[in-house]
């Protein structure tokens, strides 16, 4: 009987090395990308709701951006407090610089769907580059990176979004791994020719795909996932370009407590429910072979099986798996994170459970 579950034990973690060479290996292991100069039209899209600070600090570092045609569109999502008084400074003081305002009604109120519906329906150009209004450009590149994405069959750029870096923090360090596996995960996916979603705070793509999907019409109910349920609905193999230059990166404040961190996982985790149905068999069975080796791993040692055979195995998937996603990590810049791998991996899987049994029994809040 021990024998059969070594076996058992042995195919799980077999399947596991598979998923990271294979599928992951996609990224993890790719060369460092070339930019080529375009001079694309393209209109640079920011919701903002009650972020004085935030635009202070983001608008200057957008106008400042090298690249010869792009506008900001700044859509005000019926803020409440004097936001709206340095919008309106911005768009008088820069010729690129274009507000939607966004008021409130009975149907969509505090909608992010719609407000962004609005600024898209606003933006003068072809292409539409979204940043998030607390993140920063690693660059002033960032704009010509992103675009230099675009072919005349790539109408899709994901683009990454990092967190920043606070010494001598492990949980800083969890949840940038976290964001970087996340990442390997949907830029792997994206050149394994089965693209499943993007990041809303670097995401770039034509209008023409925003409107021959109807923009968010299929879920504008669901109070979350604008960025990644559009893109799990639009893209695919041949429309759909990865951007992973230095930069390209756009970076914004980590979480500051577990508990923060624990609600954005939950939200994220609520929205992959509405992937379609290949992504989200994906995504459940990279968690489910994490757990069985576990458990399986855990199992053998109680029953005292036989050290030779059982720590080979195991030591065989951590040096696969740890140099894989090293290598993710230092294309992304997060070397760091890799470190504390064994401990972060274990700290990740009782997250996921505690937001999954969280989310069986209260839906998590909305984005604002």
């Amino acid at each position: 009987m021990l024998n059969i579950i070594f076996y058992v034990f042995a195919a799980i973690t077999a399947l596991h090395l598979a998923w990271y060479l294979g599928i992951l290996g996609k990224f993890a292991f790719i060369k460092p990308q070339a930019i080529t100069a375009k001079k694309i039209p393209v209109s640079v899209i920011v919701s903002v709701k009650n972020n004085i600070d935030e635009v202070n600090r983001l608008i200057p570092a957008l106008v400042a951006q090298e690249y010869p045609d792009f506008e900001i569109v700044l859509v005000d999502n019926a803020s409440q407090d004097e936001t709206i008084d340095v919008l309106e400074a911005f768009e008088k003081q820069y010729h690129n610089v274009k507000l939607v305002k966004v008021e409130n009604n009975e149907a969509f109120w505090a909608n992010k769907k719609y407000a962004l519906t609005l600024g898209i329906k606003a933006a003068s150009k072809d292409y539409l580059l979204f940043i998030d209004v607390h993140c920063m450009p690693a660059s002033n590149q960032w704009i010509a990176s992103m675009v230099s994405q675009f072919t005349l069959s790539k109408t899709i750029v994901l683009g990454y979004s990092a967190l920043q870096k606070k010494k001598n923090s492990l949980l800083n360090k969890l949840i940038r791994f976290d964001g970087m596996l996340a990442a390997t995960s949907y830029f792997a996916w994206a050149k394994a020719g089965s693209p499943y979603t993007g990041n809303g705070r670097n995401l770039a793509y034509k209008k023409d795909e925003w409107f021959k999907h109807n923009g968010y019409i299929k879920h504008i109910k669901i109070r979350l996932g604008e960025d990644a349920l559009f893109i799990n609905e639009a893209a695919h193999k041949k429309n759909t370009a990865i951007c992973y230059t230095p930069e390209s990166i756009t970076t914004r404040e980590s979480n500051k407590t577990y508990k923060e961190f624990i609600r954005d996982k939950r939200k994220r985790l609520y929205t992959t429910r509405y992937f379609k149905s290949f992504d989200r068999l994906q995504l459940k069975a990279f968690f489910i072979l994490q757990l069985l080796f576990f458990g399986f791993a855990i199992a053998l040692a109680i029953l005292q099986y036989n050290w030779m055979f059982l720590v080979p195995v195991v030591v065989l998937r951590y040096i696969i798996t740890w140099t894989t996603l090293a290598q993710s990590a230092r294309r992304l810049n997060e070397k760091d994170t890799v470190y504390w791998y064994p401990f972060i991996e274990i700290m990740l899987i009782f997250t996921q459970l505690y937001a999954f049994t969280a989310n069986l029994f209260k839906k998590p809040v909305h984005w604002r």
